[in-house]
């Protein structure tokens, strides 16, 4: 049985398989949902909630254990130069409970909350990133979320015991040929019997040469009484007909154990299939909603170590007579690097309590912190080799050949790059973001954009979107943000509350104006809707920073710590409106136009004198693997970790 290596698709029926794969109502109510619509709900995230006592006394307790285990059993740097994580590392994570801290207790995890389980990854991640990998891998996108969420009481009690303790699961969606357009997806599952038949190849499988359990993301075939549908299924990793094909290396997350899959016949029990058939996007979706956090808590436990070695080198190192911290312009580094963590452990811990009281809807909060923290991270990492210089150039080992502190900045820049691709890359995420931060004004006025929609459609569309906008549009005028009073309990941080709410407004009503010009064009005005979802990302880091500072300040722990929060507060906040600024003006002033002119006549050819004066170091190869359905041709890489 042959299949192209990804379906043909239009840009309809694309648009159309994410549409319905998306959750189409909001039941909760969402802090950044309400922001993008104008509304600045600060009721929904202050006082800022906090965990129970219980919660933190076994959270605390495992941090304890997790520290000790990575300071006296992980080496970083060997990980770095063998690529590899020691099995004895794997099996002492194991050993500690690492693999089941999302677990409930019943199926013999830890049962941490997305709180605790963030501040693990963070801590891990900060002794070796490709254990935050493979820890996050294994329980934000691997088996045990998708279970949790979706699974029959059978297949819980079936898998959720081994993932807590000892195997290891990874999560299969991308292929050679379908990236974040999931319509395309070429790996087929056709039912016989009480199976299912899977044929395909799986690229970029994190966990996937060393996973015990996969959850495989495949097409079902519409048949008579069946819906068919992308499917997400349960997969015993040792399963006749399942090759690791390669296990791929990468600029950085060196000890990452990612690689290619394919499935040549193989027969998975129809009792394996996580949900309906059809369901399997939505699944993956609505599992990476809390999900997506993991990649902000590493993130944020990146900005913590960029703060750490910025601070210590930085009264280390003199020029012209004076430590380098005291020189502006490396000041102003080390002050966006201090200010910028305090940000990003604000946006994380508050999505995460948020998570955990599951009384919100955080899907756009979630996603904000990926995009954010992804972006962030990246930053602060770069302007650490900057303070750093030449050192921070060169690799550990060099510095310590020539008997310096091996410090791994050039490594740290590298592996906080893939965070920008991975679960989403930033362009994908503000198409994302943008579309829920639409979605009020789609449900009553969509029909009017619709070119497909009839005329009677659009009449009632038009009676709907008029009640809608009368109400809503003159909320935009005015509010509390003009106000000098307003949100006076917070002191010195009230003026930056003013400006969010104020910002929010003014959000709010640019979005509206795009809408009216481009209409239905609108989706196609991707500079436009990051830039709107960029300014929505800085203002929830705002209200985040300041509620955060308002709880440390009032929390009894010294009043150090909260004059230096409401400081780190205070000073990230300016910075940011300083960003929103720049990001409103570029909602109009901009040269997308003319960008998209160019690329025109860049893609035609006519640009192509431009290129002359190199060689290119590239290889001989096709663009895109062939991903044909059939038997292996290559030796399996997989291996077992006991």
């Amino acid at each position: 049985m042959s299949a192209p290596t990804a379906r043909k698709v239009s840009e309809r029926e694309a648009r159309q398989v994410a549409e319905e794969a998306r959750e189409q109502d909001w039941r909760k109510p969402s802090f950044a949902k309400e922001l993008f619509l104008g509304r600045f709900r600060l009721d929904l995230i202050h006082p800022h909630p906090t965990g129970a006592a219980e919660d933190v006394r076994r959270g605390e307790a495992f941090l304890a254990k997790l520290r000790d285990f990575l300071v006296e059993e992980v080496d970083g740097a060997r990980i770095e130069r063998e690529a590899r994580i020691p099995d004895e590392v794997v099996a002492g994570l194991k050993r500690i409970g690492a693999l089941g801290m999302k677990i409930d207790t019943r199926y013999g995890g830890l049962g941490l909350t997305q709180v605790y389980y963030n501040k693990a990854l963070a801590l891990a991640g900060s002794a070796s990133p490709a254990i935050g990998a493979l820890l996050s891998a294994h329980q934000s996108i691997g088996v045990p979320q998708p279970l949790k969420m979706f699974g029959t009481q059978e297949q819980k009690d079936a898998f959720l015991p081994r993932c807590a303790t000892t195997a290891i699961s990874a999560f299969l969606l991308t292929e050679p040929d379908v990236g974040s357009d999931p319509a395309r997806l070429a790996t087929t599952a056709v039912r016989d019997g009480d199976s299912y038949v899977l044929d395909g190849v799986k690229l970029w499988t994190t966990n996937g040469v060393v996973a015990d359990l996969l959850v495989v993301m495949a097409r079902v075939p519409k048949s008579e009484g069946a819906k068919g549908g992308i499917t997400a299924f349960v997969v015993e990793a040792d399963s006749p007909g399942i090759t690791v094909e390669n296990r791929n290396a990468f600029m950085g997350l060196r000890g990452i154990e990612n690689g290619v899959t394919r499935f040549h016949q193989v027969r998975v029990p129809a009792a394996n299939r996580v949900g309906p058939e059809g369901a399997g996007l939505k699944i993956a979706l609505t599992t990476l909603n809390t999900g997506r956090l993991s990649l902000p808590a590493m993130c944020a436990g990146a900005g913590k170590w960029c703060l750490k070695i910025a601070r210590e080198w930085s009264a280390a190192r003199e020029q012209w007579g004076r430590p380098i911290a005291r020189h502006e312009a490396v000041g102003s580094k080390i002050a966006f690097i201090a200010a910028t963590t305090f940000a990003l452990e604000a946006v994380l811990d508050l999505s995460s309590q948020m998570a955990d009281e599951d009384r919100n809807d955080i899907r756009i909060e979630a996603a904000l912190a990926k995009l954010y923290g992804s972006e962030m991270a990246w930053k602060m990492a770069d302007e650490l080799v900057q303070i750093r210089g030449g050192r921070g150039f060169e690799t550990a080992d060099s510095l310590a050949a020539r008997g310096e502190k091996p410090v791994p900045t050039e490594q740290m820049l590298r592996d906080l790059r893939i965070n920008r691709i991975f679960e989403g890359s930033t362009e994908i995420m503000h198409l994302l973001i943008a579309r829920e931060a639409v979605d009020a004004h789609l449900s009553v006025a969509g029909d009017l954009i619709d070119p497909d929609k009839s005329l009677g459609d659009k009449a009632r569309a038009g009676a709907k979107a008029g009640g809608f906008y009368a109400r809503w549009l003159p909320k935009l005028v005015a509010g509390p943000g003009q106000v000098p009073t307003s949100y006076s309990e917070f002191g010195p941080l009230a003026t930056h509350l003013r400006y969010v709410e104020r910002g929010a407004r003014r959000l709010a009503r640019s979005t509206f104006y795009a809408m009216s010009r481009w209409q239905g064009r609108m989706e196609t005005k991707q500079g436009f809707l990051g830039r709107i979802v960029d300014i929505g990302a800085e203002l929830f880091a705002m209200s985040a920073a300041c509620v955060r500072a308002q709880m440390l300040a009032g929390a009894g722990t010294g009043g150090a710590d909260g004059v230096a929060a409401r400081q780190l507060a205070d000073t990230f906040c300016r910075q940011a409106r300083i960003r929103v600024e720049e990001l409103f003006d570029r909602l109009w002033t901009n040269t997308d136009t003319e960008d998209g002119a160019l690329v025109e006549a860049v893609m035609a050819g006519r640009m192509r004198w431009l290129e002359e004066g190199i060689v290119d170091p590239s290889g001989e190869g096709p663009w895109i693997a062939d991903a044909t359905p059939g038997p292996a041709t290559k030796p399996d890489v997989h291996r077992t970790i006991r």
